[in-house]
């Protein structure tokens, strides 16, 4: 039978000695391996597990209900939002309303960049959207996803060192396992016809896009919403008010 990986997640009521013992010794009697174990969060324990029978993933939940001291919380085939967690030992804040926003602090730049790298490495039309605002570290983030990918990274718009406008790219940056990395302000409000129709060809490969500035990129665009596969916001803390109004005008401000 095919081996499959599982997460499973378990609040701990009374952390008793020999909790986590029972509980390994119950999937080895099982033949569950245990691939990966982290704390997630308070009093909370995630793990990957690793096992050719999905019966025996039933089994061990139904056991585990009988487990006075801990409540499964998760059991299921693993997400990327859960391989982070363990990774990582704290969840990604995710929009409950919306649920392909997903939030970052510029504390969890490691936590984004493991997160933007796994997305990365993923091949087919991607595109990620990136709120954030001026000098928060939207674009060393993604190239830094893009290295974690081992993927080359491609600017089509940017202002990282200067405001960089493409008109066309070689053969070797069109490449579709390429990351195209899209300022969504120089883009729509500072390039020309050919830029945009650069940008036109790009958007229809089946490869990742990152645009920064995503609300400008849909406003001023025929891109909508319903494009983005993922949408990321970036804060330097979490009460910081996200707002383009400050700098949308600014004709040569290099850090935006």
């Amino acid at each position: 039978m095919e081996v499959k990986q599982w997460y499973m997640e378990y609040r701990i009521h009374k952390n008793r000695p020999g909790l986590l013992g029972d509980i390994a010794s119950l999937m080895g009697m099982l033949e569950i391996n245990i691939m990966t174990i982290n704390g997630v969060e308070d009093k909370t324990r995630g793990m990957l597990l690793q096992t050719n029978d999905d019966e025996k993933i039933e089994l061990m939940g139904k056991m585990l209900k009988k487990v006075d001291n801990i409540t499964v919380t998760a059991l299921r085939a693993p997400k990327l939002v859960d391989i982070l967690a363990v990774r990582h030992g704290r969840y990604i804040e995710r929009d409950s309303d919306d649920r392909k926003t997903f939030r970052f602090t510029r504390d969890e730049l490691g936590l984004l960049v493991d997160f933007l790298g796994e997305i990365c490495k993923r091949e087919g039309n991607q595109v990620i959207g990136l709120r954030g605002m001026p000098r928060v570290g939207k674009t060393e983030s993604i190239i830094a996803g893009s290295v974690c990918a081992q993927k080359r990274w491609t600017f089509v718009s940017s202002t990282l060192l200067r405001q960089t406008v493409r008109s066309q790219l070689s053969e070797d940056e069109m490449n579709v396992s390429n990351v195209f990395i899209i300022d969504g302000i120089v883009s729509t409000l500072r390039a020309n016809e050919k830029h945009h129709s650069l940008l036109r060809e790009i958007m229809r490969m089946p490869s990742t896009k990152v645009i920064e500035h995503p609300d400008i990129f849909i406003r001023e665009s025929e891109y909508t919403y319903e494009n983005f596969d993922y949408i990321i916001e970036l804060r330097n803390n979490p009460d910081e008010e996200i707002s383009y109004e400050s700098f949308i005008n600014i004709d040569h401000d290099p850090g935006y």
